[in-house]
């Protein structure tokens, strides 16, 4: 005998069709990233060029962005698979203390942009996380990284938005879902570790 509740089978009903809704999404997303390739290797290139030659990567984003940051900064000052040196890697998002005293005494558009500036020197590269490209204080970062003759990766969302134009190399996922651009990100930033890793060995670097 059934002795569910109908309102339970209601719901259970709405979740399977958004799990089926978010998953059909995820799939025509990844489907699509095979037209990213040129741009994926371009910043791997990049990547590998600006640590070999003793620079370092600056990550931040907002958010999930800036979970994505610290994630993919740890995978290369620590490590992804195989055991190496560490990569100079650093995510601008946290510092707590930097974070609200840069945001209370001058502007909360300026919260990476200040440690840019601080932080950042010619070769270096910035890799601004956004998925809708406009967001306020990482083209700020972008702005000042460009000032100081760094090299910007974006990972972006959407159309690319504001950020897009401000980076030497712009990788953009085609959707307007920022769960799945959100998804594709990190996916896409496991890859340029893992090219990354695979370049700087082949050259014996690590």
């Amino acid at each position: 005998m059934n002795t569910v509740a109908p309102a339970f089978l209601k719901i259970s009903k709405y979740v399977e069709d958004d799990f089926e809704r978010g998953l059909c999404q995820h799939l025509e997303v990844f489907q699509s990233l095979t037209h990213l390739q040129a741009e994926v290797e371009a910043a791997a290139g990049l990547w590998t060029a600006c640590v070999a030659q003793g620079g370092k990567l600056m990550f931040c984003g907002n958010g999930g962005s800036a979970a994505d940051s610290q994630h993919l900064a740890a995978e290369l000052s620590g490590r992804l698979v195989e055991d190496r040196r560490p990569l100079a890697a650093l995510a601008l998002t946290t510092d707590s203390s930097a974070l609200t005293c840069i945001a209370n005494d001058y502007d909360f558009n300026t919260i990476f942009a200040r440690q840019v500036e601080a932080l950042g020197r010619p070769g270096d590269c910035l890799v601004a996380i956004s998925t809708s490209g406009m967001s306020a204080n990482v083209v700020r970062a972008a702005e000042t990284a460009s000032r100081l003759r760094m090299r910007t990766v974006g990972l972006l969302g959407r159309d690319g938005g504001r950020l897009a134009p401000l980076c030497d190399v712009s990788i953009v996922v085609p959707s307007w879902v920022t769960a799945r651009v959100q998804e594709a990100h990190i996916f896409i930033g496991h890859t340029l570790c893992a090219l990354m890793e695979n370049r700087m060995a082949r050259a014996g670097l690590l």
